[in-house]
């Protein structure tokens, strides 16, 4: 199968952390969205997920259009039964969090005869843990706290796919010696997600899990700017946080809001914020899925800030920057209904030019089909290993 041109299609197999279940992880939507406009482009998939307990009782999607779906129990199961199929796939892409996938990893390089690919969908959370990896191998201590990745690896994988653009890209190649390093951003499907005519119950809401290093942000932007404005309404929606957090009479909480509510919850904004974890604010470039979801939705997005967010929308025209409650309560107060509506609609329309499921497959064939002819290439000896090798 290895050499097959796009215009016949690729048989490509992809280790993925889930594509059945989106219960606790934001990898199944995006691999969902991926696998069906791949197939759609002539492309065959062969998706293989371990069978794990936490999501085999939370299956949301238990037969994903656009692949061929394998479970498997153990890395031996994998290596036993799939052996083949990796073998003789034009590309194989190993994915961020997969279970042993420093092992997985190494067995997938030493038994695929096509191109090898590592699609990081955690790229801040890689590289800080990557980088004490490296700080721990020159004191002489094996091993790091990535158990999907290790530095060494990154060499051998001849594409290295990431949720982080910018900077980042270069720094794979320059210090940890990836051959090609490319952005493939997270994306929203406009089947899914777009505007509804329906009553605005919030002025501003919130979706996102529970998060030490996001909670200062959405204190300053959602809880100050609802005491700030006590007539208005807020709602944040999401699990695990703490009893103590006093919210405030004009702040709703929902505990759990299941995707196939996210649209609803979405259109029912006058505005929705978008907060951003600290790696990835400090990365740059790192969009979140529920940035490009409520933007097709065409809800006006506040947004704290960040390097690289004005190449993906326009500030105050698709999208408004807050870095502070004053800033915050003077977009809720001083944008009506009229201008709101046309920041949400801009924003949709830059979603729909460049952020669908459909865009990321054509990045992702161009991608492959660019590393492919250099796949056979010796690794680049990386910086930062060989630096921490020699020490």
């Amino acid at each position: 199968m290895s050499g097959l041109k796009s215009s016949t299609g690729l048989d490509i197999v992809i280790l993925g952390l889930s594509i059945t279940s989106s219960w606790g992880n934001g990898h199944a939507t995006t691999y969902r969205g991926l696998v069906r406009e791949m197939a759609a482009r002539g492309h065959r998939i062969l998706f293989l997920e371990r069978d794990v307990p936490w999501y085999a009782g939370n299956r949301d999607c238990p037969q994903p259009p656009g692949c061929t779906l394998a479970l498997y129990a153990s890395v031996e199961e994998l290596k036993d039964r799939w052996a083949k199929a990796v073998a003789q796939a034009d590309a194989v892409i190993v994915g961020s969090y997969v279970p042993d996938g420093i092992e997985v990893g190494d067995w997938v390089m030493d038994t695929a005869r096509g191109l090898v690919a590592f699609y990081d969908i955690d790229t801040p959370v890689t590289l800080a843990g990557l980088g004490r990896e490296v700080a721990g191998a020159a004191q002489g201590i094996e091993g790091g706290p990535n158990t999907y990745l290790a530095a060494r690896q990154i060499a051998r994988y001849g594409l290295y796919l990431s949720f982080t653009g910018g900077p980042t890209l270069r720094r794979l190649e320059r210090e940890y010696g990836s051959p090609m390093a490319r952005a493939l951003y997270c994306s929203a499907d406009p089947d899914i997600y777009r505007p509804e005519e329906t009553e605005k119950r919030w002025d501003l809401g919130y979706l996102g899990t529970y998060s030490p290093d996001r909670q200062p942000t959405l204190d300053r932007l959602l809880v100050r700017a609802a005491e700030a404005l006590p007539d208005s309404r807020f709602v944040v929606a999401g699990p695990q946080y703490p009893a103590a957090i006093r919210w405030g009479a004009n702040v709703d909480r929902i505990e759990h809001l299941p995707p196939h509510e996210h649209r609803a919850f979405y259109n029912g904004q006058r505005f929705t914020l978008n907060v951003t974890r600290a790696d990835m604010i400090k990365a740059g470039w790192s969009p979140s899925v529920r940035l490009f979801e409520a933007a097709a939705c065409g809800t006006p997005i506040i947004s704290d800030a960040w390097e690289g967010l004005d190449e993906l929308f326009q500030p105050e025209r698709e999208i408004i920057i807050a870095r502070t409650t004053a800033e915050a309560v003077d977009a809720l107060s001083r944008l009506g209904p009229e201008e709101a509506a046309a920041v949400g609609a801009r924003a949709r329309t830059r979603v729909l030019a460049a952020h669908t499921a459909a865009h990321r497959a054509a990045e992702l064939e161009a991608a492959l089909l660019e590393a492919m002819p250099v796949r056979s290439a010796p690794p680049r000896r990386a910086k930062a290993v060989a630096g921490a090798r020699r020490a």
